[in-house]
């Protein structure tokens, strides 16, 4: 009955936020060429890979392997440099919390906390459904992903090609790497979303990768 009822709850929020246009959602992507040095990966300014835009830092994985189980490192998915081959590398930024913060404060000033924390559960969940549209974008415009057809199960299980680790997670655990991201995408000047001095990204409900 509960579960039911915060269902409800739920629906009535987001329809307002919809109504009202409370929430706004900004994003921001885009495709490097690259190459894999070691466990580092090196975007160019150009095709011609003279120059080294910037580069990105990878761990390999620390765990105990039984042996002949390869430990991976994100690099590894990146074409070597030695190899004559031209890689991509993508980048995003996309948050569903612009205007949080002021529908929270209306919540606060009428002491209705379930509210505020409703508001800013239905944010995360959207700017992860922002995210999972900017991936499909990215993919169709990268041009792989124009074929895929997929239903909506299928896209919830990710059986399309193509992953987006984020900095933080086990995959590239170091939330440093965010600064890269930042002067990459001048995320701040295309989204407002800004980096904190410990890496986290205001406002609220963001995600990056």
């Amino acid at each position: 009955e509960q579960a039911r009822k915060l269902y409800e709850d739920a629906q009535k929020l987001l329809e307002r936020i919809v109504h009202q246009k409370r929430l706004s959602a900004h994003a921001v992507y885009g495709f490097w060429p690259a190459n894999r040095v070691g466990d580092d990966v090196e975007l160019y300014t150009d095709a011609s890979r003279q120059r080294v835009l910037t580069t990105f830092h990878f761990l390999r994985q620390q765990a105990q392997k039984p042996a002949g189980q390869l430990s991976q490192c994100l690099a590894d998915f990146i074409a070597p440099k030695e190899s004559g081959i031209t890689d991509s590398f993508g980048a995003f930024a996309v948050t569903a919390g612009v205007g949080l913060t002021e529908l929270c404060a209306e919540f606060e000033r009428d002491h209705d906390d379930y509210q505020s924390i409703m508001a800013k559960a239905l944010a995360d969940r959207l700017a992860e459904a922002f995210a999972e549209l900017m991936h499909q974008k990215a993919r169709e415009h990268w041009g792989f992903g124009r074929t895929e057809n997929l239903s909506n199960e299928q896209l919830i299980r990710e059986e399309y090609r193509g992953i987006r680790p984020a900095p933080g997670y086990p995959a590239c655990p170091d939330h440093t790497e965010k600064r890269l991201l930042w002067n990459l995408l001048k995320v701040g000047e295309n989204t407002g979303i800004e980096l904190t001095e410990s890496c986290a990204m205001l406002p609220a409900s963001y995600v990056s990768g």
